[in-house]
């Protein structure tokens, strides 16, 4: 027997014990575990199944024993992923802190930093939040205007941020600030940690069309930050916040593998599913009974295979790379896109039941799909807008010239 399979049958052994029946069932927005010094369960079985997989290291399985994590190989992450899959378990965690920040307080962060910070994300004692864009920053996210000016041994931040998603539940924020005004704008800006429970700072929640407020305006007046919550060296944010948005983008691609979850019996309910949407509302037991429809969800199941490969395969290119690369963003990009396509589908496949908003002849999944069709837009913009992913593509993967040099010329 191999390494792997050994492993293999040790985590299945382990999860048939440890994950609760309730654990194994599709995941309910409002059970979803974010963590948090005022984390809330819902179910209870949601708290033990965190401390569980968090005494193990598996809510982040490929991070360091030293700090918390599994200790396991990228190959053992995948054997896990695939078991938790097969029993349809839920994932323990849900954390800006697991797919974003972590990965980057790894490479770039000092000693103190990743003892202080790390284990507490996998313990999901601690929810982060994201400074990242301004109201005047969007695409252009290196013209920002926050300010950090250091006062003897801290600095006083002032400005604002947009789009900051859930920092008004959020317990510290991982922070772009502009540490230079003499400098070319990439190079004036540094990366720093700081409490959302410090003094001067003020969130607003933004309602969408959705109807949901998971996007908040973020102010800061005066917020007192020590010197040594700059991660990496000063002026040199800009380096990690790419890698930082390299992950982002990875974990926002995810999207796009709803479809194939929904139909390995994964995380996501019957309505995650256009084909199985179909098949509950306008089909019988052998087939859908419109064969239009029929050809858009096979092209759609198709391209969702498709994908699922795809992102296995850069998932093994990554291991020689120590981490996502640029091609993270054609897998944000189409993964996204595959994503809204799901929702166009499921209100092609539910018909009028799509169309409530609240009131009653509408079940709970019904009403939602509308709300997250509306969302789903947002996929194309957050994490970096479409055309900014496909200008990195076109340089950065495949090598194009740059058209205005060209006609400059």
């Amino acid at each position: 027997m191999s390494a792997l399979q050994s492993f293999r049958e040790t985590a299945r052994e382990w999860l048939e014990v440890n994950c609760p029946p309730s654990m194994r069932t599709p995941m309910v927005q409002d059970e979803i575990v974010w963590g948090g010094r005022q984390a809330q369960f819902k179910n209870p079985d949601s708290k033990l199944w965190l401390q569980r997989m968090a005494a193990k290291g598996w809510t982040c399985p490929t991070w360091p024993s030293d700090y918390g994590g599994g200790g396991l190989s990228v190959d053992q992450a995948m054997v896990l992923g695939q078991e938790m899959a097969r029993i349809g378990a839920r994932p323990a965690l849900t954390s800006f802190g697991v797919s974003m920040l972590g990965p980057v307080l790894l490479q770039y962060g000092n000693d103190q930093q990743k003892a202080e910070h790390i284990p507490k994300i996998v313990r999901g004692e601690i929810r982060w939040c994201q400074g990242y864009s301004e109201p005047g920053s969007g695409s252009d996210l290196a013209s920002l205007k926050t300010r950090a000016e250091r006062q003897g041994d801290h600095y006083l931040i002032n400005g604002s941020k947009v789009w900051t998603s859930y920092a008004d539940k959020a317990d510290w924020i991982f922070c772009l600030v502009r540490t230079d005004l003499d400098v070319p704008k990439h190079s004036g800006i540094s990366f720093i940690l700081f409490d959302m429970a410090s003094e001067g700072i003020t969130t607003r929640p933004i309602q969408l069309i959705s109807g949901s407020s998971p996007f908040c305006e973020t102010f800061f007046d005066n917020v007192r930050v020590p010197v040594s919550n700059l991660v990496g060296q000063l002026n040199d944010g800009w380096t990690i916040a790419k890698r930082l948005l390299q992950h982002e983008r990875t974990m926002i691609s995810g999207f796009g593998l709803a479809d194939s979850q929904a139909d390995r019996g994964g995380t996501t309910s019957v309505l995650a599913s256009p084909e199985k949407a179909a098949m509950k509302y306008r089909g019988d037991r052998e087939k859908l009974s419109d064969p239009v429809l029929r050809d858009h969800i096979a092209r759609f199941k198709i391209d969702s295979e498709a994908f699922s490969l795809t992102s296995h395969r850069a998932v093994e290119e990554s291991k020689q790379a120590q981490g996502p690369n640029t091609t993270s963003s054609m897998l944000k990009y189409y993964g996204c896109e595959l994503n809204k396509r799901r929702y166009e589908l499921l209100l092609q496949a539910i018909g009028s039941q799509s169309l409530g908003w609240e009131g009653e002849g509408f079940n709970d999944d019904e009403l939602r799909i509308a709300r997250e069709w509306l969302r789903s837009k947002a996929n194309s913009i957050e994490g970096g807008t479409a055309e900014v992913q496909l200008n990195i593509v076109a340089k950065r993967v495949l090598g194009l010239p740059d058209i205005l040099s060209l006609l400059n010329k």
